[in-house]
């Protein structure tokens, strides 16, 4: 198998930078193909995923921390090992209560995420 192959199915955290959103919040893209996208999103405690919908589908754990999600008007608070799970295009959003990191799962990819 060549090198450039074995990149794409191994990734290595610490070759990745971190994309800063704001102050408070900012992603990596881990890896991502047209069908699926997985990106690691870390937040300080306060920093806010705004109220948005999308329509791709979206399964989120919670890597650590505490966060408050809304999903379709619907609160609840999320700790270190939880997921949810947000279907196309329903509003949802995040407040981080203790600082921690989200991993996002996208099928299909965000292609607005990818700066070309």
């Amino acid at each position: 198998m060549n090198v450039e192959k074995q990149k794409k199915l191994f990734i290595s955290n610490d070759d990745l930078s971190w994309e800063v959103l704001n102050d408070k919040v900012k992603r990596k893209i881990m890896s991502y193909e047209q069908s699926l996208m997985l990106v690691k999103v870390a937040f300080e405690a306060g920093g806010v995923g705004p109220l948005h919908q999308h329509d791709h589908v979206q399964i989120t754990h919670v890597e650590t921390g505490v966060f408050e999600v809304e999903i379709d008007g619907v609160k609840n608070v999320l700790k270190a090992g939880d997921a949810f799970h947000i279907p196309s295009n329903l509003m949802h959003g995040a407040v981080c209560i203790e600082e921690g990191v989200l991993i996002d799962v996208f099928s299909p990819m965000r292609e607005d995420f990818i700066q070309i």
